[in-house]
C-alpha cells in the first residue's frame, strides 16, 4: 500500500511539474545556465556540461524523496 501512496504521490508531482512548464516555461529559463555549467562552442563543435544544474536537480530531487518517505513512515 505504502508503494502505491508514492507512486501516486510521484505522478501528481510530475503532472504538477509539467503544467508548471507547459503555462509558465519561461519559470525554469535560468535552468543550464547556472554559475558552473559548462558550454563550449568552437568551430561547429558544441559541447554542454550542465555540473551545477544537475548538482541541484540531485539535490531537489532527493530532498523530495526523502520527504516523501519520511511521510509514508509516518503514515503507517
Amino acid at each position: 500500500m505504502a508503494v502505491a501512496k508514492a507512486l501516486v504521490l510521484l505522478g501528481l508531482l510530475l503532472l504538477a511539474a509539467g503544467l508548471l512548464l507547459w503555462f509558465w516555461p519561461q519559470a525554469f529559463s535560468w535552468f543550464g545556465k547556472l554559475p558552473g555549467d559548462i558550454n563550449y562552442e568552437r568551430n561547429g563543435v558544441r559541447v554542454f556540461i550542465p555540473i551545477t544544474s544537475m548538482l541541484l536537480l540531485s539535490f531537489l530531487l532527493s530532498l523530495a524523496l526523502n520527504l516523501v518517505l519520511w511521510f509514508l513512515r509516518r503514515q503507517s
